[in-house]
């Protein structure tokens, strides 16, 4: 339940946002909004406001919206379907619309003003991710320390001599101050295949140089770049003590509380918290015996880890986090945080970055380079919101805005019935100096529609295959 209102949330908001943009310059222009509608199907809730008596609609499958301006051509369109025996202006003359008002239908708007009001959905959620991703900046974000662990035999990170215990403090000469900066800026240069430099500090304080070459990596958009090159975050010896439990996870269903401290599994010691872990991993949808301490005295409970998919492999989650003393926190964790001048700087740079990857991301999967199991639906979409929202606001907000860009640059591509579909059509009104036939429009949209079905089609089918066990 908490999945699905999370999922609503973020499609409502990030919708609702995206609709906004349409209407807002629409009504900028003077054009006359008929209807704004978050959601489709069955009418929910429908309210009039405004001069315009606009109806606002919260329809019953919150999957999208639309906004429904005052245009001749479905006035034409509804002529003909109901066959009527005037002709097509003489039927709009029959209509409730005087010539005032249809001078503010949307086709009788200069292509440069339709072209504003296509354009400004999805600006406006490039907006909110920028406005998102600048709230994140001054509020303070946590990452943690660059700090590598083990080096895998014979990977690409061994091939650069990289060490465990070094701390990288700078990639392409660009300072980098934890695993998640880290990791972006390896994963945008291995789009592109091209090498970087890495510096590293050693132990003794000896600075490293190494060249990370990213020579036959993997294309699977699933699996992260760090286990593709062969490295992984130094894991600190925790003691196996619980700190915080997943609501509606396998750790709570089995009654687990904080700081119950896990003494053994199925009769085996567990020196550390990485050991639970490892044990956890290996045995989904397996029942396991834990032996706990709970306030002094020794506790037998019974769970059984749900089965996930990480990294294209099938492992077991309990749904609990390590304890972890301020002392260690500080030790591995770097809290960054930025003046509002920087962090806005910051949000621009973070929103054009990932939007850029994006597209670069699309282009190779289109061309064969990438794997499309990088494609995902709605139903990915809803466990990242759920998983997103339980890790606190700071984690959902990012998530937001991330899924805010995705929206933006998906309506911007040239698809008809998209809205760059829409833009494409006016840049060649633009050169032309006429519209596009209604022909062309027709066909477009038969194609728009196909493409459209054959990606959703994709991205249902990695969505189910991310949550089927498979042997």
């Amino acid at each position: 339940m908490f999945t699905i209102l999370a999922f609503i949330l973020t499609i409502g908001l990030l919708v609702t946002i995206h609709e906004f943009g349409h209407f807002f310059v629409a009504r900028f222009f003077n054009v006359r909004v008929l209807r704004f509608s978050i959601g489709f199907g069955k009418p929910l809730f429908i309210k009039k406001f405004g001069l315009d008596q606009t109806e606002f609609v919260l329809a019953a499958i919150p999957l999208g919206g639309f906004v429904k301006m005052l245009d001749e051509r479905e006035l034409e369109a509804e002529h003909e379907t109901q066959g009527s025996n005037v002709n097509k202006t003489q039927f709009i003359a029959q209509t409730s619309y005087s010539e005032a008002e249809l001078n503010r239908s949307f086709n009788r708007q200069s292509v440069y003003k339709r072209f504003a009001i296509v354009l400004a959905g999805p600006v406006a959620n490039l907006l909110l991710a920028i406005l998102l991703y600048w709230l994140l900046f001054m509020q303070g974000v946590t990452g943690l320390r660059p700090v590598i662990g083990l080096v895998e035999d014979n990977s690409l990170a061994a091939a650069a001599s990289l060490k465990s215990n070094e701390t990288i403090q700078k990639i392409n000469g660009e300072p980098v101050q934890s695993w998640q900066e880290a990791r972006w800026i390896l994963l945008e240069n291995s789009l592109d295949n091209k090498a970087v430099t890495i510096e590293a500090i050693s132990d003794n304080n000896d600075i490293h140089l190494h060249t990370l070459h990213f020579d036959g990596i993997s294309n699977d958009p699933e699996i992260d770049v760090l286990e593709k090159v062969g490295i992984s975050m130094v894991k600190p010896n925790l003691p196996a003590i619980i700190g915080e439990i997943l609501p509606g996870s396998a750790a709570e269903h089995a009654q687990f509380k904080p700081n119950d401290q896990i003494l053994s599994v199925d009769d085996v010691n567990m020196q550390s918290w990485e050991s639970v872990v490892t044990v956890i991993k290996s045995s989904p949808n397996k029942p396991l015996m834990f032996k706990v301490m709970r306030d002094g005295a020794p506790l037998t409970l019974k769970a059984i880890p749900e089965s996930i998919k990480e990294s294209g492999q099938v492992i077991g989650r309990l749904g609990a986090s390590v304890a972890v003393s301020k002392q260690m926190t500080d030790k591995m964790l770097v809290e960054l945080s930025y003046s509002p001048i920087k962090s806005l700087s910051l949000a621009l740079a973070k929103t054009w970055d990932t939007s850029i990857f994006s597209l670069k991301m699309l282009g190779k999967m289109i061309m064969g380079e990438l794997s499309i199991k990088g494609i995902s639906g709605p139903v990915t979409i809803a466990t990242y919101a759920g998983e997103s929202a339980n890790l606190g606001t700071k984690a959902f907000i990012g998530f937001l805005a991330l899924v805010s860009i995705s929206i933006g640059v998906l309506n911007l591509l040239p698809i008809p019935v998209l809205d760059g579909g829409h833009l494409m059509y006016y840049m060649v009104e633009i050169i032309k100096g006429s519209p596009v036939s209604e022909s062309i429009i027709i066909i477009g949209q038969k194609i728009g529609f196909i493409l459209l079905g054959l990606m959703m089609a994709i991205a249902l089918f990695n969505d189910f295959n991310r949550l089927l066990p498979t042997a």
